[in-house]
């Protein structure tokens, strides 16, 4: 329903205006002359560029007089971020001119323009993350502190990676494949007969550890990872630690875990105290608007229209308007396809 809703507001963008034109006060007055007296005025220059690139420059303007306005905190870091972005694209260049070719070939006619769109994307992506997070609701952010935050877990792994290469065949590398998960399941076998014979599986796993794994960091102090939670290693970690929650201290991992370093058996130690919903409440919502964001694009275009409409943007040009309309469609169906692909 929301996003019927959603179309139904823009197309009635497409109905309004009755051929309105804002004047300019020297709309009259020349912007190129020539030597038989004739010349290109202000209002015809307007007509002739607000049919060409008028509407992407006036999404700018409009753009940035909102975000300037709303997240005025933010400018100092969007100037710099800009600015990064250029002294990143000219080490490509020997030249500020071959640099300024290459921006043109895009459609931007000065590295100010490529400067100032760059600074916009920045604050607008401010504007929709503070959007998606402000529209969080409060049992969206109790379940994922529920089932989503985890306490710190002290954390031991045996890491077995596939000998795969570039230039093996299909066939090739499923074999290498299922070697390795095989020696996972001896190890996850040796440990099972260790618990069965009472044996201390802190000791047993110790020392498969520095028998079998593949981590040159850890495989010496058993394999041991230290006291972790998502975000305190490399990504690839995450999964170890999502897969120790459902362990009780003293537990090892009896199934497969995969991650993008191979493969993993992990013994669990022990389990710190979980921060409380008020400590990670930020952190909550910068997760979940992550999620929401990549699980539904259309929501970008919700941000952008809930600021413009905040403003009360009303495009007086009808024909500009008219664009502004046909542009605001096409963005929603993009993103809506996007999504539902």
């Amino acid at each position: 329903m929301k996003k019927k809703v959603l179309l139904l507001g823009v197309c009635s963008l497409l109905l309004c205006g009755c051929g309105k034109i804002p004047t300019l006060s020297n709309g009259d007055e020349a912007v190129v002359t020539f030597k038989d007296g004739e010349m290109i005025s202000a209002n015809d220059f307007y007509e002739e560029i607000k049919n060409s690139f008028g509407l992407s420059t006036l999404v700018n303007m409009i753009d940035k007089y909102i975000y300037e306005n709303e997240f005025a905190d933010s400018m100092e870091d969007a100037n710099t971020y800009a600015e990064a972005v250029i002294d990143q694209l000219r080490l490509s260049y020997e030249t500020e001119e071959q640099l300024l070719s290459f921006l043109q070939s895009y459609g931007f006619q000065s590295v100010e323009a490529y400067q100032n769109v760059k600074y916009i994307n920045y604050l607008q992506n401010i504007a929709i993350e503070t959007y998606v997070k402000d529209n969080i609701t409060d049992e969206e952010l109790e379940d994922y502190y529920e089932n989503s935050v985890y306490p710190d877990m002290t954390i031991s792994h045996i890491l077995i990676t596939p000998d795969v290469t570039d230039d093996m065949s299909d066939e090739e590398t499923e074999e290498a494949e299922a070697e390795a998960q095989e020696t996972i399941n001896t190890i996850i076998s040796e440990l099972n007969d260790a618990k069965d014979n009472d044996e201390d599986i802190t000791e047993v796993f110790a020392r498969l550890a520095e028998e079998y794994s593949e981590d040159d960091d850890t495989k010496d102090d058993g394999g041991n990872l230290g006291e972790i939670n998502i975000g305190s290693l490399d990504s690839s970690y995450d999964e170890l630690v999502r897969a120790a929650s459902e362990l009780e201290d003293g537990e090892y991992s009896t199934e497969l875990i995969t991650t993008e370093l191979g493969y993993h058996v992990i013994l669990k130690t022990a389990t710190g105290e979980k921060d409380s919903y008020d400590d990670v409440l930020d952190q909550m919502k910068e997760a979940i608007a992550t999620d929401k964001l990549s699980e539904d694009q259309s929501l970008m275009v919700d941000a952008v229209r809930y600021y413009r409409d905040l403003y009360e943007l009303d495009i007086i040009d009808s024909e500009m308007d008219s664009q502004y309309g046909i542009y605001m469609n096409n963005l929603i169906n993009t993103y809506e396809n996007a999504t539902t692909d």
